[in-house]
């Protein structure tokens, strides 16, 4: 379950990655329903996507190792970050009227993989606990 959970996060978080890198417009544009076109904006998304590349290569180093402490820690990490990118993209919408077509099914799909790694934690502390 953790292996699956791992090697999803680090497809998703790779190809949102390189595509924030590459050309940060079209996924900026889905989500949030605006172009980005100061450079500014473009340093940040830029660096947005290498945080993200960074979160894919560590959970796809970590795919057959999640039920070390170090794997738990990767499985903690990406919790955390599901968790805020969610808040950050419902706030987004609700708050300051951005929104994109992509931004709530973003949204949703966050919390699924908060929840995936919410079981996946409950599940290797039970069995470590036995």
């Amino acid at each position: 379950m953790t292996r699956n959970l791992l090697i999803v996060s680090a497809l998703l978080e790779l190809g949102i990655g390189i595509l924030l890198i590459a050309s940060p417009s079209p996924p900026i544009a889905l989500l949030l329903g605006a172009q980005i076109e100061t450079p500014v904006g473009l340093s940040v998304a830029h660096v947005a996507g290498a945080a993200l590349l960074s979160l894919g290569i560590a959970c796809w180093m970590a795919r057959n190792d999640g039920q070390s402490a170090a794997g738990r820690a990767v499985v903690t990490a990406m919790l955390v970050y599901d968790c805020a990118a969610s808040a950050a993209l419902a706030y987004s919408s609700l708050r300051l009227s951005t929104a994109g077509v992509g931004l709530w099914p973003a949204v949703g799909l966050h919390l699924a993989m908060a929840v995936w790694c919410v079981a996946c934690l409950r599940r290797v502390s039970g069995s470590s606990g036995g």
